[in-house]
C-alpha cells in the first residue's frame, strides 16, 4: 500500500518536473543556440535533438528508479524515499543542463577561433 502511494507521488512529481523543465529549456535554448550558432534551422534541429535526449534520459531514470525501489513500511518512509528520488531527478536535470550549456559554449569558442 505504501509503495503504491509513493509511486504515485513520485510519478506525478517527476512527470511535472521533467515536462516543465524540458519546455523551459527548449524555449530558452532557442535563443541561446541562435546566439551561439547563427543558423536558425540548425539551432532548431539541435534543440529538438537535445529535448528528445533529455526526455529519454529522464524517462529511463524514472523507470529504473521504480524498478529498484525498496519496500516501504511506513508513511514516514514514503516521504523520505520519495523526496530522495525526486531530489535525484532534480540533480540529474541540473547536471545535464550545465553540461549542455558548457559543451555548446566550448563548441562556439572553438568555432570562432578557427
Amino acid at each position: 500500500m505504501f509503495n503504491v502511494v509513493s509511486y504515485l507521488i513520485f510519478l506525478a512529481a517527476a512527470s511535472f518536473i521533467t515536462i516543465n523543465v524540458g519546455r523551459r529549456c527548449y524555449q530558452a535554448g532557442k535563443f541561446y543556440l541562435e546566439y551561439l550558432i547563427h543558423d536558425k534551422h540548425l539551432c532548431l534541429t539541435i534543440n529538438r535533438i537535445l529535448l528528445g535526449c533529455y526526455y529519454l534520459i529522464n524517462l529511463g531514470y524514472i523507470a529504473i528508479s521504480l524498478r529498484t525501489w525498496d519496500r516501504i513500511s511506513s508513511l514516514e518512509q514514503v516521504f523520505a524515499i520519495t523526496a530522495i528520488r525526486i531530489g535525484n531527478i532534480m540533480l540529474i536535470l541540473c547536471v545535464l543542463h550545465y553540461i549542455n550549456i558548457f559543451t555548446l559554449y566550448l563548441l562556439r569558442k572553438n568555432l570562432t577561433i578557427k
